[in-house]
C-alpha cells in the first residue's frame, strides 16, 4: 500500500504541466492520507536527485511510489533502483545525457517565464548516475507512446523489456490522452482505480 507518492516533472515542465496535476487532484480528492510531493526540480540533475533525496530521507521506503515524466522517468529510474520501490515511467528518458546535448544553454520553461540554463556539465552528471543495468524491473510501470516525437519509443521499450509496458499506439511525447492511461497508474500503484 502507497502512502507516500512522489511526481517527477520532465526537463522544461514543473509541477503545474498537465499530468501532474492530473495525478495531484486524483490524491487530493481520493486519497488524501496519502503524503504528495511533486518539487520544482532544478536544472542540474546532480542537484536534483540530492533534493529528492533530501526530501524523502524519512519516507519509508516500502511504502513509497513514484511517478515521473520523460526526464522524471529518468530520476524515477534512478531513486527506484536505490530504493527498490514502484516507479510508473510516462515516456521516460533512457539516455539523457545523449538526448539532452542539444538542449545545453539557455532555455525557458513550459509554465514560467523565468529562463534557466541547461549547461555541458550536466551531461556528465547524468552519465555519472545513469544506472548501467536495471536490477527491480519488476518495480516498473512504463508507458511508451509510438508517437513520442521527442524521445524515441523503440529505446524505452528495449530500456525497460521485461518490466511492466503500456506501448500506446500513436498519442505524443506529454501523453496528452493520459486520462485513459491514469487508471492503469493507479492501479500498478495500487492506490485503486480512478472514478
Amino acid at each position: 500500500m502507497i502512502t507516500h507518492l512522489l511526481y517527477l516533472h520532465g526537463l522544461k515542465s514543473s509541477p503545474q504541466s498537465a499530468k501532474a496535476r492530473q495525478v495531484g487532484n486524483w490524491v487530493q480528492q481520493h486519497a488524501p492520507q496519502v503524503t504528495w510531493w511533486c518539487p520544482q526540480l532544478p536544472a542540474s540533475p546532480r542537484e536534483a536527485v540530492s533534493k529528492l533525496l533530501r526530501g524523502t530521507a524519512d519516507w519509508p521506503k516500502d511504502r513509497m511510489g513514484i511517478v515521473g515524466s520523460s526526464l522524471g522517468g529518468f530520476y524515477a529510474t534512478v531513486l527506484a533502483e536505490r530504493f527498490n520501490c514502484p516507479a510508473v515511467l510516462l515516456n521516460p528518458s533512457v539516455n539523457p545525457a545523449r538526448d539532452l546535448a542539444r538542449q545545453v544553454g539557455e532555455s525557458t520553461s513550459w509554465h514560467g517565464s523565468e529562463p534557466f540554463v541547461f549547461l555541458p556539465a550536466y551531461l556528465d552528471e547524468l552519465r555519472d548516475m545513469t544506472p548501467q543495468e536495471l536490477k527491480h524491473l519488476g518495480c516498473y510501470f512504463a508507458i511508451i507512446a509510438t508517437g513520442d516525437q521527442v524521445l524515441d519509443w523503440h529505446d524505452m521499450a528495449a530500456r525497460y523489456r521485461g518490466a511492466h509496458l503500456r506501448i500506446v499506439e500513436g498519442s505524443d511525447h506529454s501523453l496528452s490522452d493520459f486520462d485513459a492511461h491514469l487508471p492503469h497508474v493507479l492501479e500498478f500503484l495500487q492506490l485503486g482505480p480512478a472514478s
